[in-house]
């Protein structure tokens, strides 16, 4: 193979129960590194090694964007739930997996993506739609973090431009303009066509997240993360902005998307 997309994990919409939290880092870690041993021992090992990683690696932050030169590594925040904190080090133990792997032959990205906004079934987008749809995608918390994302239509382009770029190591695959949660749901519940969304204090978004096989930290971190290195490899997003990605999300639930972004 000519190029290798590592994006095995198991799903991180669950409970985050030490069961889970386990099989969280071991299919993520073990997988990547199988996926090293066996590069190393190819007669002829592929130019590139794209590999999952997550945006959830940096700090929880409501201040400066983080970016791959000056970004802060999460882990060791005042206040932050000890959750939270182990879903950073799952995280560096992802990426000191890839780092660890002896593929001089290999190109290797670790990719730090955001949340993947697409229109599949169970997707975070259906979710959300979901819950805006119903009057309850309003201000979660204080609202204040951040909420990092990209279209799935640029999360493919940037992965063919990552294939035919020379960028090595960390890259966060992300859109250039995450917004505060209460603006990005006003965004998301306007778009499809309602007005009333109603807030949720974080006792209550711990509920609806146990309710949901979930946990509350995939809407209550703030993730302020940017893509830096995307952007000044030439990289062109889309959809840069959340209404216009919204909007096209929405028309591609109803079938309605434009030609021109179907690829």
């Amino acid at each position: 193979a000519d190029v290798v997309i590592n994006l095995a994990g198991r799903r991180v919409h669950c409970r985050y129960n030490e069961a889970n939290l386990k099989e969280m880092m071991d299919s993520r870690v073990d997988s990547t590194r199988v996926l090293g041993s066996a590069i190393r021992q190819c007669a002829r090992p592929p130019a590139v090694w794209l590999q999952a990683s997550t945006a959830t690696i940096y700090q929880h932050t409501f201040g400066a964007a983080n970016d791959e030169v000056t970004g802060v590594l999460g882990g060791d925040e005042p206040g932050a739930p000890r959750v939270w904190n182990y879903s950073i080090q799952i995280a560096k133990n992802w990426e000191a997996e890839l780092d660890a792997a002896e593929t001089p032959h290999t190109r290797r990205v670790a990719l730090r993506a955001a949340i993947m906004m697409g229109v599949d079934q169970a997707s975070a987008f259906e979710i959300l739609s979901g819950l805006a749809r119903r009057g309850l995608g309003g201000r979660l918390g204080s609202g204040r973090q951040y909420v990092s994302w990209i279209h799935e239509v640029d999360f493919v382009r940037a992965l063919d431009f990552l294939i035919e770029s020379d960028l090595a190591g960390p890259v966060n695959v992300c859109a250039p303009h995450p917004l505060p949660q209460v603006e990005f749901a006003r965004e998301l519940r306007e778009a499809w066509g309602g007005r009333v969304g109603l807030p949720a204090m974080p006792w209550m978004v711990a509920l609806g997240a146990w309710v949901m096989d979930a946990d509350s930290e995939l809407v209550m971190k703030s993730r302020h993360v940017v893509p830096r290195r995307l952007q000044e490899a030439g990289f062109e997003f889309a959809f840069p902005e959340w209404g216009p990605a919204v909007r096209d999300l929405i028309a591609r639930m109803r079938g309605e998307t434009p030609d021109r972004m179907k690829t």
